[in-house]
């Protein structure tokens, strides 16, 4: 399986409640049309705030955060290139003023619960620089992920290692143009439940580790819609 996360940035004008309605309407419905789609999900940005850490923050500020599943790369590549993947980046435009992709392969840590509604946060992720794409994918898939198991409070992880970049849509660049290594996906009960499981003790010793390979934590609260 493979997936394919836009960070969007909403039009030059438009309020959060605008983009929010203008996503949600004609792009949800071109994107439900995609050809081998699995599953399309919007998480809409609704808070910039550095949650629960005291961590170096990048540059990035996204007004959304849009993700897609697919069997693999060619079932992607076909979808976009489809009569509705054309659509879909006309009606894209109407709310959005840049997109850009990343292609990631989606390590699911802690399963999300889904027996109530909980919030969810994101991050994107900038390795340090003593650190090689392999050494940081080891530190995080590992040892990363055995310490979040750890921390109480947790209800999902997802970890989301960075494979190709566009910046913008349908233009490839690397690392050195656009330094971002991965996207997490963490689910807690509310904001007290997530504070408080980066206040614990284990919560202590998991950013003590993040600071041996990861250089940025940029992180949001999101408002997650299930598409398909």
């Amino acid at each position: 399986m493979i997936v394919r996360i836009e960070l969007l940035q909403k039009t030059d004008g438009l309020d959060s409640e605008e983009f929010s309605r203008r996503w949600l309407a004609r792009p949800a419905e071109l994107a439900a049309q995609l050809p081998g789609l699995l599953r399309h999900e919007q998480n809409h940005v609704i808070d910039h705030a550095q949650r629960g850490i005291d961590y170096q923050r990048g540059p990035e500020q996204p007004d959304g955060i849009s993700m897609f599943w697919f069997d693999d790369e060619a079932a992607m590549l076909a979808a976009f290139a489809s009569d509705a993947g054309r659509a879909l980046a006309e009606a894209m435009a109407n709310c959005c003023g840049s997109r850009r992709v990343l292609t990631i392969d989606q390590i699911e840590v802690i399963t999300p619960a889904t027996d109530r509604p909980r919030i969810k946060r994101m991050s994107t992720l900038r390795r340090r620089a003593d650190q090689s794409p392999n050494l940081f994918r080891h530190e995080w898939r590992d040892e990363h992920a055995r310490l979040v198991k750890r921390i109480g409070g947790v209800r999902g992880y997802r970890q989301n290692h960075v494979l190709a970049r566009e910046a913008p849509v349908g233009q490839p660049v690397d690392h050195a143009v656009w330094p971002i290594d991965g996207i997490v996906e963490l689910w807690f009960d509310d904001a007290a439940g997530l504070d408080a499981a980066f206040a614990s003790p284990q919560g202590a010793t998991l950013m003590m580790h993040a600071r041996e390979f990861i250089a940025e934590i940029t992180t949001f609260l999101v408002e997650r819609h299930v598409v398909v």
